[in-house]
């Protein structure tokens, strides 16, 4: 594909990517700043990060058909004005817990899942021998919102408090993000009514075992990034993003995976419960970061390989839909246990170690079940897959 292709089909997904992931990846830094003005528990807060990210992919196959039914530009812009709106609206909720959740959980959550779906299906339309780079690429802007947000919300709530640091970023998504959703152009649109649901996808065993593997691992991905605001402003890392993209070129997407799923659970067990020193942490995050990043680019890239443009976005929209449980009950179950150990102002690793537990335990189910989807494509450990 050539290099204007990519660049004409690169600035309207990083700015849409920018502002979904880079919002969802710090709510952690807004999580501990309302939980500081004494809003409401950090369990309850955590329930509202979940409900956004809940959002995006429990309507996933809805977003799929209206991307089908208007057009790839329509449902980018729309996505991204909800996501802009749903933080305007969230200043006027900063002492109302409900308020939050229709605003930066419903409104903005929904905004998510039309951005996503069309940040993940586009580049399957533009690509094939390279669809792990293109898929890193457009991941890669979502790294650096989240990092950039992370860093720039934390200075905003100290100068001018958590409503205008909502409205600022409501304002700066819906200015940068609405024009150049203008720029959305699909390449070869799917033509034809495809099936709201297709079951018959499950009767293939990588799709089923990559289905299960998703669902399980969202329980533990978030749970690092939304417990603590350090997690947020170093496990966004662009970079590590891209290079998973070029990996599943080089490995194969399914092998990337596997890998992706398996140094998610050695960091959780085998870094984050082992010291009270900020330095280990710090290479916990980073390590964590990686793999949360390989986690999301790979997956559009495996489900791309298997089913072709035509059917990457409901086969997408199947996988992503599967994420619903792991995502609304994840990190709020992490969030009880921390609470249940003493909680954040305990000052200690050790109030995280049940949460790190539990994450863990799951981390590692997610890599055994990625495992045995890798055996089932194929036994021979050094082919490409």
């Amino acid at each position: 594909m050539a290099a204007g292709t990519l660049g004409a089909l690169s600035s309207p997904v990083h700015c849409s990517t920018f502002w979904f992931n880079g919002i969802n990846n710090s709510w952690g830094v807004m999580q501990a700043a309302l939980f500081e003005q004494g809003l409401t528990s950090t369990s309850t807060l955590s329930f509202v990060g979940s409900l956004s990210i809940t959002c995006c992919v429990v309507f996933s196959l809805l977003s799929v058909r209206f991307m089908r039914s208007v057009a790839a530009r329509i449902a980018a812009l729309i996505g991204v004005t909800m996501l802009g709106i749903g933080e305007l609206m969230s200043d006027y909720t900063t002492s109302n817990v409900a308020g939050l959740f229709g605003t930066a959980g419903v409104l903005y959550g929904s905004g998510s899942s039309l951005c996503f779906i069309v940040t993940s299906v586009l580049p399957s339309q533009y690509f094939s021998s390279k669809l792990g780079l293109a898929n890193g690429l457009v991941k890669f802007a979502g790294g650096i919102g989240g990092a950039v947000l992370s860093i720039g919300l934390d200075k905003l709530i100290i100068n001018v408090g958590t409503a205008w640091t909502f409205r600022i970023v409501g304002i700066l998504c819906l200015a940068t993000g609405i024009p150049v959703t203008f720029l959305v152009k699909e390449l070869n649109p799917p033509r034809g009514r495809a099936p709201f649901l297709d079951l018959s996808m499950f009767r293939n065993w990588a799709f089923a075992c990559i289905f299960l593997v998703g669902s399980t691992g969202v329980f533990a991905l978030f749970v690092p990034t939304v417990l603590s605001s350090t997690f947020c402003t170093i496990s966004g890392d662009s970079l590590p993003q891209l290079g998973s993209g070029v990996l599943c070129d080089r490995i194969g997407a399914v092998n990337t995976f596997l890998l992706a799923s398996l140094i998610n659970a050695i960091s959780m067990f085998a870094i984050w419960p082992v010291r009270d020193m900020l330095p280990t942490l710090v290479v916990f995050a980073i390590i964590n970061g990686i793999a949360n990043g390989a986690f999301f680019t790979t997956l559009p890239t495996v489900l791309g390989s298997i089913y072709g443009p035509a059917r990457t976005g409901v086969a997408i929209g199947m996988a992503t839909t599967g994420w619903s449980i792991g995502y609304f009950m994840g990190t709020p179950m992490a969030g009880y246990l921390l609470q249940a150990a003493g909680g954040v102002k305990q000052g200690s690793i050790k109030s995280y170690r049940p949460a790190i537990l539990y994450a863990g335990g799951i981390a590692l189910l997610s890599a055994l079940l990625a495992l045995v989807a890798r055996l089932k494509l194929d036994a021979k450990w050094l082919k490409k897959v």
